[in-house]
């Protein structure tokens, strides 16, 4: 499976999307981000979408989904209502993400509707875990210091990811910082700890 970054040149704010392209051509955005050339980048890779996969309804992760739906007329997966979604996820639920089969994990935290996706191989983290964001290098987590937001809930659901994850997951995609290749659930349990330490990731938190 061939993962492209179709937000990488972004000069707005956005989260990180990913374009999964299976062996068998399947093709997977995850999250649509929030750059308005997203769909022009989508199309430099493939010429259809069929399916997204959403991991949260923040702004900057869904911005521009009803662009790329308008675009690809592509299945929509989200935990939560929107216009677009055509499956709801649940956690438990398995979804394809290129030729790959992942579980949901239920990750709430940051948000009410987070959920993660993993495979024997890789980690669609979404903002529960990030490798690197400005705050903390290799193994941060999502903020928690606004409405509606926990971070004891968060380290739950991280404790659940991490429980559910195999041991041979490679491959990080998270929705903000570097994607990372390597011992990704180390980089998973130094996100807990950080966590743990209720140490404010902001000054304001």
């Amino acid at each position: 499976m061939e993962v492209h970054h179709v937000t990488e040149d972004a000069e707005t704010f956005t989260c990180n999307a990913f374009l999964a392209i299976g062996e068998d051509g399947t093709t997977t955005l995850v999250d649509a981000g929030g750059w308005d050339g997203v769909v022009d980048e989508i199309r430099s890779h493939t010429d259809d979408v069929d399916s997204v996969v959403m991991t949260h309804q923040h702004g900057d992760h869904v911005a521009q989904l009803e662009a790329v739906a308008e675009a690809f007329d592509p299945d929509v997966y989200a935990y939560d209502d929107h216009a677009t979604r055509t499956h709801e996820l649940a956690d438990g639920d398995t979804v394809t993400i290129g030729d790959e089969a992942f579980d949901v994990v239920y990750t709430p935290g940051h948000a009410d509707d987070h959920v993660s996706f993993v495979s024997d191989s890789s980690l669609f983290s979404g903002d529960v875990v990030v490798h690197d964001d400005g705050a903390f290098d290799y193994g941060s987590f999502g903020r928690t210091d606004m409405a509606g937001q926990s971070r004891d809930r968060l380290i739950e659901s991280i404790e659940e990811l991490l429980e559910r994850m195999p041991e041979g997951v490679e491959h990080m995609y998270a929705g903000h910082g570097s994607v990372f290749h390597g011992n990704v659930q180390d980089v998973v349990k130094t996100s807990l700890e950080r966590a743990k330490e209720r140490t404010p990731k902001y000054p304001d938190e």
